[in-house]
């Protein structure tokens, strides 16, 4: 082993040693609802140095690196056996996503992957990419994985080589180790937005959808679906009703889709979802929180207007800028909410909230009005009340 490739190597374990051990700390910057925290939770300075660099000085004697990563982005969430885990999304040089499996013992810093990505079985030839995994504990005692499978669409023009086809696809698991590979959806329009919930509903299986009539745009697809299906190792969507809405001059004018699987509340099952703008620099990628009835998860009962989180500051640019977006988020016995999302499909992030928060904001910040004109008069509404509780208390 020669000196140079010694102390490039020491150099280079050394310094994702640092970055891992890193201690995050939260943003002043507070609006009582979500903490920001300082630092990316994960990034893909964080992926193995052994899945990157020949670590033979034989065979890779200048100790460069054989496989790039370019990106971590949009992580499933999951608590499992006291540790915080996100199956990332990372996204190599080449332009191929696979999945792996960080750790933390905290939730906010000290993600490390384990030894290996994860190989899920390949049934397709012609699936071409596999990302944005969103992992469901369901009542029927396994884990589901739900991601998007992707490849070139059958159909394309000559020559055509961006035309995608999306499906969703399934897997479950016992252990985060060893997986089953199911059919991929069968639906009428794309599907590659599809979250199970964690429970039967009328003895069905229960499914946030979002049905589009092409790969970028929704089309006629008018928002985030709900479908009952009997099996999901026979997963055919039949039917779908829109359960949360796309509006004009919104931040889900173009399109919206569900993020992590809710959670259970005592007041209605609590969503985290994105929604999408067109403006002058492309698509903007927001994050917003609705709920639905216990008792019907399809029926919305609350819903604040505007967003949640929105792209600040570094988290604006990126491989695709100006893009906040989660498929994870996980809810402790203590109320605390970690939600993990992807800053311009980059990197990923942690905001960290309360059930008692998140819920407090859901059901007493007003509703888009759709107008300037109903907006202008929350605002006075607001101001008059504030002021007729100063008066009394002068």
């Amino acid at each position: 082993m020669t000196e140079h490739f010694e102390q490039r190597l020491e150099t280079i374990i050394r310094e994702q040693e640092q970055l891992i051990s890193k201690i995050n700390t939260p943003l002043s910057d507070y609006n009582g609802i979500v903490r920001r925290y300082r630092n990316p939770v994960i990034t893909r300075q964080h992926v193995p140095v052994a899945w990157r660099y020949d670590l033979d000085p034989c065979t890779n004697p200048l100790c460069m690196e054989r496989i790039g990563v370019n990106t971590t982005s949009n992580s499933g969430a999951i608590k499992w056996k006291g540790r915080y885990l996100l199956m990332v999304r990372v996204e190599g040089v080449d332009r191929k996503s696979f999945f792996a499996i960080a750790e933390s013992p905290n939730g906010i810093d000290q993600f490390r992957f384990w030894p290996r990505p994860v190989s899920l079985p390949d049934l397709s030839p012609s699936e071409t990419n596999i990302y944005d995994i969103r992992l469901t504990v369901h009542e029927d005692g396994w884990i589901y994985g739900i991601f998007c499978s992707e490849r070139h669409h059958p159909e394309a023009a000559p020559g055509d080589h961006s035309a995608a086809l999306a499906a969703s696809g399934i897997v479950r698991t016992r252990d985060l180790v060893n997986w089953e590979r199911l059919p991929n959806f069968s639906a009428a329009s794309q599907q590659r937005n599809v979250v199970l919930h964690p429970e039967f509903v009328n003895g069905k299986y229960a499914l946030y959808t979002r049905p589009q009539d092409s790969f970028i745009l929704a089309g006629n697809g008018e928002g985030i679906g709900w479908a009952l299906i009997d099996d999901l190792c026979s997963p055919v969507i039949h039917s779908e009703k829109i359960i949360n809405s796309r509006q004009y001059h919104t931040i889900k004018e173009l399109k919206n889709g569900e993020g992590p699987p809710p959670i259970k509340t005592a007041r209605g099952w609590l969503h985290l979802a994105h929604g999408v703008r067109s403006c002058a620099s492309g698509l903007r990628y927001v994050l917003y929180i609705y709920l639905t009835a216990l008792d019907d998860p399809s029926r919305l009962i609350a819903e604040p207007g505007g967003y949640l989180l929105a792209p600040e500051n570094e988290e604006r640019t990126g491989d695709v800028s100006n893009v906040l977006f989660s498929n994870g988020w996980i809810s402790d016995d203590d109320g605390t909410v970690y939600i993990y999302y992807a800053s311009s499909d980059t990197r990923m992030h942690v905001a960290v909230s309360t059930i008692d928060r998140l819920l407090d904001y859901c059901l007493h910040t007003p509703r888009d009005g759709f107008r300037s004109a109903e907006s202008v008069k929350r605002i006075n509404e607001l101001i008059d009340k504030n002021n007729a509780f100063l008066e009394r208390y002068a």
